[in-house]
């Protein structure tokens, strides 16, 4: 259940207050990765459409982020990480938040289809209308596998950027969109597992809430342990396809066992005092944003490296 409306409509705002609603630093890890997968896809685009490309792969992102802060201003204004956002520490009106991003959520799509293809525009829609309409609205209050289901919803830049080059859909983004989304589980539930009480306070039903932390601590395991395997698949297939060689094979091997590792130490911790700063989940929560960079970046380079003769 939603907390009641709480925040004051307020402005006007100044651009630091509309940056901020698009959500900045998530911005970074799919801009990142709708790079490489537009860098990874075998075929050549032109650097300037390859350029729009990812700015509306950014736009679109910020226009959804915007939305979902618009939803979600009284729940933001509810919980201690999220109460110094813009609408609820009172800096613009919800109306102006939910205008900026309906606005950036259409102009990307439109540019997309003009300077990319329909098909990466629909794929960007698509992934707008899933996190701004399906997770934000519908999934994260509803059910607390939210974020499992939901993960799809930030999974797909890698997909639009191979697409852009390529044409069409292949195995090989389908696998990356597939890590993606079995990254989001254990990568967010090591959040909510040290920040539950907020989601407890909002009524939101994030796993650590409603299951508890043992089950949440398990589920974790359990989706780190099919991503290390996921991470290799990308090995098997032809290169002429986009598919990768012994490079990116160890870094998977290594980040992913890494990943695993400190998963498994969170799911066998026995709890610990509010004051213990260096929980495991804290460590797999900061391990897992460097993770998933780190992963796409050696993606990319082995890509370099066998279209230039240089690896096998």
């Amino acid at each position: 259940m939603q907390v009641p409306h709480l925040i004051p409509d307020r402005a006007p705002a100044d651009w630091r207050d509309f940056f901020a609603l698009t959500k900045p630093r998530v911005m970074t890890l799919v801009i990142f990765t709708g790079l490489c997968g537009l860098l990874a896809a075998p075929g050549h685009i032109n650097p300037v459409l390859g350029f729009a490309t990812i700015l509306c792969i950014a736009l679109g992102a910020g226009g959804a982020a915007a939305l979902n802060q618009w939803w979600e201003a009284d729940i933001d204004a509810g919980m201690k990480r999220t109460a110094k956002r813009p609408l609820p520490s009172g800096k613009m009106s919800r109306e102006a938040a939910r205008d900026f991003g309906i606005a950036l959520s259409g102009f990307s799509v439109v540019t997309m289809g003009l300077a990319a293809s329909w098909l990466c525009a629909a794929i960007l829609l698509v992934s707008i209308i899933y996190y701004a309409v399906v997770y934000t609205v519908w999934l994260k209050p509803r059910t607390p596998q939210n974020i499992v289901i939901g993960g799809g919803a930030g999974a797909f830049p890698p997909v639009i950027g191979w697409v852009a080059v390529t044409g069409d859909i292949t195995w090989m983004p389908v696998i990356l969109f597939l890590i993606i989304f079995m990254w989001t589980p254990p990568h967010f539930w090591a959040l909510a597992l040290f920040v539950k009480t907020d989601y407890a306070k909002v009524g939101i039903p994030m796993l650590p809430v409603v299951a508890g932390e043992k089950a949440t601590r398990r589920q974790i395991m359990a989706y780190s342990l099919l991503l290390l395997p996921l991470t290799l698949f990308p090995m098997f297939i032809p290169v002429a396809q986009g598919g990768t060689g012994r490079i990116y094979g160890v870094a998977a091997l290594v980040l992913s066992g890494l990943f695993l590792a400190l998963a498994v130490r969170v799911g066998l911790r026995v709890r610990a005092g509010d004051d213990d700063r260096m929980k495991p989940e804290k460590q797999l929560f900061g391990y897992s944003v460097l993770y998933l960079f780190a992963l796409f970046a050696a993606l990319v380079v082995d890509r370099w490296l066998l279209m230039a003769g240089g690896a096998t």
